[in-house]
């Protein structure tokens, strides 16, 4: 039987005022431009990668954000303060190791809170479709039946990803699996999520990945996707933010 969580008071269609930003990267294969910064103050069409995530933030209404740094983290927590003063900005210090996406989560638990969190890595990408994917992604939130809500795109349209694919999801939008050994997954997760922080539990210590939690939700029934609808850059080499750069171009220009 699947585990029922209580209901968070967070609207339906509104999108959570707490985001956590996963932003401890060491951001290896974007060397040398991650040799004096690091990964999410790596600038891509004028501004840096965390900015980009910032600005959207803003303007989805969200009041906190909870950024975990590892890789050079005074120049981004400086930047964000200065950059950001409107957002309440909370640093999850893991400067002496570095968790992973899963690890990060539990450190970071005890600054989220007890209602649903948008979960944002710091180097993502997107440009929205006809509605702001944030509010899309919060329109479809369910508490009732979601513990996790992935935003994702079918994987001829994740530009510049590598990999063959996340996840399988049936037509109601529930995943139904995640790509096995060998096989190609039509959906690519895209780094933003909403998750109820209940989920973050059980965990082991140290580092390890998220997977661990959408792996439950999963086996519970209570992990969805939502398909972004406009673009969206995996943003991973140096070569990526050329490509990008010039898409980007390309489309603003049309």
């Amino acid at each position: 039987m699947s585990r029922q969580l209580a209901i968070r008071p967070v609207p339906q269609g509104r999108v959570p005022r707490t985001a956590m930003v996963m932003a401890a990267g060491l951001g290896k294969r974007m060397r040398p431009l991650t040799i004096t910064r690091p990964k999410p103050l790596v600038e891509v069409a004028g501004k840096p990668l965390i900015d980009h995530v910032f600005d959207r933030l803003r303007a989805a209404g969200v009041e906190r954000a909870i950024v975990n740094v590892h890789y050079l983290p005074d120049a981004l927590e400086a930047h964000l303060h200065r950059r950001y003063p409107d957002i309440e900005v909370i640093i999850s210090d893991e400067r002496d190791m570095l968790l992973e996406t899963g690890g990060g989560l539990v450190k970071a638990k005890p600054l989220l809170g007890d209602d649903p969190v948008l979960v944002v890595n710091g180097d993502s990408l997107w440009i929205d479709g006809p509605v702001d994917a944030l509010k899309l992604l919060a329109s479809r939130w369910n508490p009732a039946e979601m513990d996790v809500l992935l935003l994702m795109v079918p994987f001829a349209r994740a530009h510049h990803l590598g990999g063959q694919g996340d996840f399988r999801l049936a037509a109601d939008g529930r995943i139904t699996g995640r790509r096995g050994a060998g096989r190609v997954a039509p959906f690519a997760y895209i780094g933003v999520q909403i998750m109820d922080p209940a989920v973050i539990r059980d965990a082991p210590a140290g580092p390890f990945s998220t997977n661990l939690f959408w792996d439950r939700a999963i086996a519970q029934q209570r992990a969805f996707g939502q398909v972004h609808q406009g673009l969206w850059f995996e943003i991973g080499t140096p070569q990526a933010v050329t490509r990008t750069e010039a898409m980007l171009a390309d489309s603003w220009t049309r």
